[in-house]
């Protein structure tokens, strides 16, 4: 804030006025009037277009005429405290809502000040100002700077506001870096700050509801670069900071530019919640796209804002890291001697930095802009590229055009780049960072932050990309054999890793531009590898790969993958085992780098079922599928031999599945048919459901639980199974429903508990399920009352239709109902009493949660068995779905 302010605009605060008040009336009813009047003429300001940084200073000076009036109308009885900014108010910088932080300062403790401080600090509780303050005389603030770094900081970003201003220079001399925390201390201390807060958001600018404040490329990073410049180059503030050796002039421009977004952003935050709020939340975000003009088209508007808080973001992010990195070698390694080591005429490593031997390198051979990365990339000391090469990148950037790209050498190195023993991932996150990934690829740099406006997608299109080229690394490191150990053994065995790379990065290319993400990304894709020398065949598997690498991931959760003819009809798609292997890699990485909460062991499971049945169906010859008796027949056989040793007999066993139809052998694992069977068979009363439990420890199905239901068949049945289920807080991943020819039924749910972790293996839980089921299903089978409760924040702000779909599968002979909803409590129960009331029959549900959404399967049939194909039918049953859940959703 200047030293020598001009006054304050009448309107926005007039300290005559504004004592004589106090002096005549309620001094409470006077400053709270004062806050609003001060509050709306800034507020208006803002939407007039006055700088932001114009109105933060203008809001602390205001506070600080305020806070110094109330001081002065109150009676000190000869003591001598002083009234002291600190923190953001101190640095005079104060947003609508943000905690006005002070500092009551004594010489010493004094029982004379104890009775007026504690009256003044009152005051400002009762006019209800957002209060952070401390009482502290002058030795302990010393000591408590001492042993916490955030009180230090916070001291040294403090102004007098009324009292001695000695007290505060006795702190500012006693807590100087020459008496405590000097420089290194310092820096390693705040770096240390800024890493754990990095942590909390998965250190990416690229969170979906992201921190204006505390995430990274946030205003606290442009802070804790003030504040090391502060302590060790004695600059006291961005605008002062040296535009020698540690920051260029475009740089500090950038800085300075960036804050004042930032700024911006959370002025609004503040303003639109009515509250400190700086958190760009759902709701949130949309309002600020319009306020900043942007128009929906093409993107939404709150997708193009986001893209410019993204970039932004990036943007501070990058300087931050080159800033920090600056200090690191002038701060911590000023007093040791450089290890350095010659590479070649253009490039050598400086304690473990690679750099740019010459200034002019860039600008006389462009293809260095790449030869650094490559370089990176072969050697396993290399830490990254130092700050004077990065401005260098920065700088001349620009040449890689379309000639750059052109250059045969240029295309032999950046497929060197994804060749690297080292770092690889590292090394393209730097590209991406530098501006050189974007313009190689230009169809990369239109997505450089670019969201997606839904809870499903955790990262923006360019994050999401790396982050999936990221695990596809991982599978290659002993240390995720663990985590990923189908994934780990077949990645490693790809002949050429490069292949995948190069699908990694084309596969959701093609995202914002309008039309199948897939198709766009496939022509980018073959060109790229036509280009860059691949032969026919690997550009084929390339291009193929883009195109179909939400096959895999699709039939898995979507078809029936016990039955051999959807196994044998995705080895079809699929062609062969080198195809097979590279898709499932993209698949598993494209599911953990789309959201980290979508991976679990049942999809993990449903993935490799479906792996594995294709690689024996490709091994067996496309020209010989599975004959469907065969494998019945093998099933029951193998039942029949667990079930022997247990004392069945086969006639026992012959009688006992009589009236089962053939789906029921054909989809179940032989291991539960007699889980199923022995039950059944010591369960004489019939009119009362058997209701079965076990974990997956037992049944060998991911981390899932089994649950089995031999009931009375009943219209409601599964409506009502789904409504108990989430009475008892579980998730259904997986239904299957038989209906016997006794009238019996055969039911089995796979389920986990509704935040998606598997279910504690513990008697009394597993007991408390069956008995409430059992209990439930043994009353009569009214109509199922679905679970209410209230819809989270998050998902209100995606008021997504319904969409449906009805298809016939002429392979199982029943209709196909699809449905792509908002989730919400009660949908399964909702949807199967929909289904009762037009009188059609479940056979089987595939369930499937992508973050906010549903995408649900359900294979129907009428009362005879068959598949539904009356059009006016079909259009009623999804009309009714789609009117149903929207009106809950509402």
């Amino acid at each position: 804030m200047p030293s020598n302010p001009s006054p304050l605009p009448p309107e926005l605060f007039h300290p005559e006025a504004f004592a004589t008040a106090l002096a005549q009336g309620d001094v409470i009813a006077t400053a709270k009037q004062a806050m609003r009047t001060a509050t709306d003429y800034l507020h208006a300001q803002f939407h007039s277009g006055t700088r932001v940084a114009t109105l933060l200073h203008l809001r602390a000076r205001f506070m600080d005429a305020m806070l110094g009036a109330l001081w002065d109308s109150q009676e000190w009885a000869g003591a001598s405290p002083a009234l002291v900014a600190v923190g953001g108010y101190g640095r005079g910088e104060l947003h609508p809502h943000s905690d006005v932080d002070i500092l009551l300062l004594l010489e010493q403790d004094s029982e004379c000040c104890h009775a007026p401080l504690e009256q003044f600090l009152t005051l400002l509780w009762d006019v209800g100002l957002n209060i952070g303050h401390s009482v502290r005389t002058v030795s302990e603030c010393c000591q408590k700077a001492r042993k916490d770094i955030t009180v230090l900081t916070n001291l040294m970003e403090s102004r007098v506001i009324r009292g001695p201003e000695a007290l505060m220079a006795q702190v500012r001399e006693q807590t100087g870096p020459g008496r405590m925390w000097p420089s290194p201390d310092f820096f390693r201390a705040k770096l240390q700050e800024q890493q754990q807060r990095h942590a909390k958001f998965a250190d990416t600018e690229y969170n979906l509801e992201p921190n204006v404040k505390s995430s990274p490329g946030g205003l606290r990073d442009l802070q804790i670069i003030a504040w090391i410049a502060e302590r060790h180059f004695g600059a006291d503030s961005l605008e002062s900071m040296d535009t020698g050796e540690f920051l260029t002039v475009d740089e500090r421009e950038v800085l300075l530019r960036g804050r004042d977004f930032m700024w911006q952003v959370r002025y609004a935050l503040h303003m639109i919640a009515g509250r400190e709020e700086d958190r760009l939340l759902f709701d949130h975000q949309r309002e600020l796209a319009s306020m900043w003009g942007f128009k929906d088209g093409k993107k939404l508007a709150v997708e193009q804002f986001m893209q410019t808080y993204y970039r932004w973001a990036l943007a501070l992010g990058e300087l931050n890291e080159l800033l920090i990195q600056n200090f690191d070698q002038v701060i911590l390694r000023a007093h040791t001697l450089d290890e350095v080591r010659v590479l070649n005429e253009r490039f050598q490593i400086r304690n473990g930095y690679i750099e740019a031997l010459r200034d002019d390198l860039f600008s006389r051979d462009p293809g260095a802009l790449l030869e650094v990365f490559v370089l990176a990339g072969r050697h396993s000391g290399i830490i990254g590229v130092g700050t004077p090469t990065i401005r260098l990148i920065r700088e001349n950037r620009h040449l890689v055009d379309s000639e750059f790209r052109a250059d045969p050498r240029n295309r032999e190195n950046f497929l060197q780049i994804l060749r690297s023993p080292y770092r690889m991932t590292r090394l393209l996150r730097s590209m991406s960072r530098y501006g050189i990934l974007g313009n190689y690829l230009p169809e990369f740099g239109r997505i450089v932050g670019q969201m997606q406006h839904d809870l499903f997608h955790t990262y923006t299109v360019d994050a999401h990309t790396l982050e999936v080229i990221h695990y596809m690394r991982r599978f290659q490191k002993p240390e995720f054999d663990e985590r990923f150990p189908v994934s780990s053994r077949v990645a490693r065995r790809l002949p050429k890793i490069e292949l995948l790379y190069i699908a990694g990065l084309f596969h959701d290319i093609g995202k914002g531009r309008g039309g199948d993400h897939s198709e766009l990304g496939a022509v980018d894709a073959e060109r790229f590898c036509l280009d860059h020398g691949l032969s026919q065949r690997d550009s084929n598997l390339v291009v193929w790969l883009v195109r179909n690498h939400l096959t895999m991931s699709a039939v898995s959760q979507r078809k029936d993958i016990s039955d051999p003819e959807v196994i044998q009809q995705f080895a079809h798609h699929v062609g062969d085992q080198n195809r097979l292997d590279y898709l499932f890699t993209l698949t598993v990485a494209d599911i953990n780098g789309t959201n980290p909460t979508l991976w679990n062991a049942w999809r993990g499971s449903l993935l490799r079922q479906l792996y594995t049945g294709t690689r024996r169906a490709l091994r067996r010859g496309l020209e010989n599928p599975v004959d469907k008796q065969v494998w019945i027949d093998e099933t029951r056989n193998a039942a029949i031999d667990l079930l022997e040793y247990r004392g069945f007999t086969v006639d026992e066993l012959e009688e006992l599945w009589r009236e089962q139809g053939e789906d029921y052998f054909l989809r179940e694992r032989s291991e539960d048919i007699a889980w199923h069977t022995e039950a059944i068979a010591g369960h004489y009363d019939r009119d009362k459901p058997l209701v079965l439990i076990r974990n997956s420890s037992d049944s060998s199905v991911a981390n899932t639980t089994q649950i089995f239901i031999h009931a009375r068949s009943h219209a409601q049945l599964f409506s009502r199974v789904c409504a108990e289920l989430e009475q008892l807080d579980l998730s259904v991943h997986d239904a299957r429903i038989y209906n016997a020819r006794d009238g019996m039924s055969l039911d089995t749910f796979f389920v986990l508990n509704s935040d998606g972790s598997s279910i504690a293996v513990e008697s009394s839980r597993f007991r408390h399920i069956r008995d409430h089921l059992s209990r439930a299903l043994a009353d009569n089978m009214n109509r199922a009352d679905p679970v209410q409760r209230l819809t989270p924040r998050q998902m209100k702000s995606f008021p997504v239709p319904t969409e449906t779909s009805i298809t016939v599968d002429t392979i199982k002979h029943v209709s196909v109902l699809e449905v792509s909803s908002p989730d919400r409590p009660g949908l399964l129960a909702r949807i199967g009493q929909i289904l009762v009331d037009f009188g059609i029959e479940l056979q089987a549900a595939k369930i499937q949660t992508l973050g906010e959404r549903v995408e649900d399967v359900f294979f129907i049939t009428d009362s005879q068995q068959d598949p539904i194909t009356d059009p006016e039918l079909t259009e009623a049953i999804q009309r009714e779905i789609r009117r149903q859940l929207d009106l809950v959703a509402e």
